[in-house]
């Protein structure tokens, strides 16, 4: 399997996924009975602080809570420190999506996932995703790009990053990463938003999806790699602009208008 490919098995935003399908429920381009599925996937998904419930419920259970929201109000925001877009002032909402690098927002709630790990009573670790409903007030969504402008700019970036990285011999510190990199640079599937999305958004989601979690293959630095702070910063310095393309374009995609 390709390093590409191999990445692409990874854990997912799920907000990612949030935002897209139930923005597909409310443009009345999937069933309410394919949501809970598509958002969880393989995971275990649970809602806490739902509007009217007092407990832990289920996806299915809370979803209607969004039931009479228009698409465009459902909106993914993938913030970082030094760049909260997308969200409220300070409070704890804000602070739970600066935790998380993600949220769902809405004009009248945020929605922000938690992973839980528990280990059971023979030792076998697993996790729960916690979806927590964050109430806000006077929510105003922020200019964003659209899908033909990130693509652009993600790809202009990509190009840069990837010979930038090439003079710091990335094949030699992450030789996976190096050859995700130039795999990414060709257009990828697009089957993965759900109805309702132009072709241009599907294939941006599809390249940023992978190379979102691609990227998070260069958080260490492999053995054997250089390791002076001059050298790590370099790399840093090569990879940011590329991290913050990447969230860009995820955001633009998710946040497409809907066609019929």
């Amino acid at each position: 399997m390709s390093p590409a490919a191999d990445a692409a098995t990874l854990t997912a935003r799920r907000s990612t996924r949030f935002v897209a399908w139930v923005r597909a429920w409310r443009a009345g381009l999937v069933p309410f009975d394919e949501l809970a599925d598509e958002i969880a996937g393989d995971e275990e998904h649970l809602v806490t602080d739902a509007p009217g419930t007092w407990t832990d419920v289920s996806l299915t259970q809370a979803l209607p809570t969004l039931a009479k929201l228009h698409p465009d109000d459902i909106r993914l925001v993938l913030p970082v420190p030094g760049d909260p877009r997308g969200l409220p002032g300070p409070g704890e909402l804000t602070g739970a999506a600066m935790l998380a690098g993600e949220a769902v927002m809405t004009p009248d709630y945020g929605v922000v996932p938690e992973v839980r790990t528990h280990t059971s009573g023979s030792g076998v670790t697993f996790e729960t995703v916690l979806w927590r409903f964050h109430p806000v007030a006077d929510y105003k969504p922020v200019f964003q790009m659209g899908s033909a402008e990130a693509e652009a700019e993600l790809t202009r970036v990509l190009a840069e990053a990837t010979t930038q990285l090439a003079r710091l011999d990335i094949a030699q510190w992450r030789p996976e990463l190096a050859g995700a990199l130039q795999a990414l640079r060709r257009p990828e599937s697009t089957a993965t938003l759900p109805p309702g999305f132009d072709p241009r958004s599907r294939r941006l989601f599809a390249r940023a999806s992978i190379l979102d979690q691609v990227l998070a293959l260069a958080e260490h630095n492999a053995p054997g790699g250089a390791v002076n702070n001059y050298e790590a910063q370099q790399r840093d310095a090569a990879l940011r602009p590329l991290m913050s393309a990447c969230r860009q374009a995820l955001v633009a995609a998710c946040n497409s208008p809907l066609h019929a």
